[in-house]
């Protein structure tokens, strides 16, 4: 099966799949390519036509991780629907859920969120363009924050570099969450944590 996956090109595929397992469960640490290749039924050397070293394999793993984050939090938006679209309450609600859904994503899969920002180097991640149309958290940031411009929730002379401090208040707080001293706080104080951030976050813009 191996072999006829890497003859229809798939195992590049198969790899970054492996990669993706290992790292729901180890973290970015459990990528490599040995225990790649052995996952997906290949020889180690088999791995070396797809991916130059370790660091390659991992960006690309990375990038998946930075997706299925992208994902849930794109779910999440989708969801808010209780108020008027195109309302100021309708466009705190989808940055509220944008946030708690970066912070549940961190909890639930603590694994993958730490590999989506482990890639270094050359393979270290970039902002992507604004034209991208796949749900990258940092695009989902922007365009809820241009949400709240647009409808007068936040004045345009403070739009401008918002998603930075917005972003790094969430980004910060999953951290202290899942592996920092916070990480043994009740769920009733992880609740506060999360209101309290998202509060001061809306409060600043």
């Amino acid at each position: 099966m191996a072999k006829q996956g890497y003859h229809h090109g798939n195992l590049r595929q198969a790899l970054v799949e492996a990669g993706l397992s290992l790292a729901r469960t180890g973290g970015p640490r459990s990528v490599v390519l040995r225990a790649a290749s052995r996952e997906a039924g290949v020889s180690h050397n088999a791995a070396y036509r797809h991916f130059e070293d370790r660091e390659a394999l991992l960006a690309a793993v990375s990038q998946r991780c930075m997706g299925e984050l992208g994902g849930l939090m794109s779910r999440r938006l989708s969801s808010v629907s209780e108020r008027p679209e195109g309302s100021q309450p309708w466009a705190w609600a989808r940055l509220n859920a944008l946030g708690a859904a970066y912070v549940e994503f961190a909890r639930t899969e603590p694994g993958w969120f730490q590999t989506a920002f482990s890639a270094t180097g050359s393979h270290a991640p970039v902002l992507p363009p604004a034209s991208e149309a796949a749900p990258h958290p940092f695009l989902l940031l922007v365009r809820c924050l241009d949400d709240l411009t647009a409808t007068g929730a936040v004045p345009a002379d403070r739009r401008h570099g918002s998603e930075y401090a917005a972003w790094s208040a969430v980004h910060g707080l999953s951290h202290l969450l899942i592996d920092g001293p916070l990480r043994d706080l009740p769920e009733q104080e992880v609740q506060l944590a999360l209101r309290k951030t998202l509060s001061v976050v809306s409060r600043g813009l």
